[in-house]
């Protein structure tokens, strides 16, 4: 049987023992949901690839740990986010604003008009989210973009449902409340 064909309880075995071929293959299923998944937090390509090659290489050496009480995605899914909180809470230390970048917001307002308005809205949304607190905005991103249900949120954020439910309901008021004054 081809290493494609094998199941994943069988590829994290041969990857336990430093088969560089599952841990290939293990790395193909899951890089593009991962890559996804930390560019949504980090918000920058180059670091969202560095966040996903870190977590992939902590997956790989802390492998004995994963008990398999949740899936190997999920479990996977948790050090990506972990990660990409950690290097996302690094940069925002430090922002940089160049002029190029000023002039196009500038100019960006005053052509505005043209675009469309489904555009115009995604992005107001998006931006009121970036005004959220960090926790209500990584909830919501993990259940409406992510498309996660709340018991592999519960999972993968190791709280209970019953803290999810709310959490997920807090940041969608405080949602709502900056879209009425945007």
């Amino acid at each position: 049987m081809t290493l494609t064909k094998q199941n994943i309880e069988s590829l994290l075995a041969l990857c336990q023992d430093g088969n560089r071929m599952a841990q290939l293959e293990v790395y193909n299923r899951y890089q593009k949901a991962m890559y996804n998944t930390a560019f949504r937090i980090v918000k920058n390509t180059a670091e969202a690839e560095d966040v996903m090659q870190e977590s992939f290489i902590t997956a790989f050496s802390k492998l004995d740990s994963f008990k398999g009480t949740a899936t190997f995605g999920s479990w996977l899914k948790r050090i990506v986010i972990n990660n990409s909180i950690v290097q996302y809470r690094k940069s925002q230390r430090f922002v940089d604003i160049s002029e190029e970048n000023l002039k196009e917001e500038s100019d960006m307002c005053l052509d505005g008009v043209a675009e469309d308005y489904t555009n115009v809205r995604s992005q107001q949304l998006m931006s009121c989210m970036e005004g959220l607190h960090e926790n209500y905005k990584n909830i919501l991103s993990l259940h409406f973009i992510e498309g996660y249900d709340y018991e592999e949120i519960c999972e993968i954020l190791e709280i209970s449902y019953a803290n999810c439910r709310t959490l997920i309901s807090r940041a969608k008021e405080s949602l709502r409340k900056k879209l009425v004054i945007a």
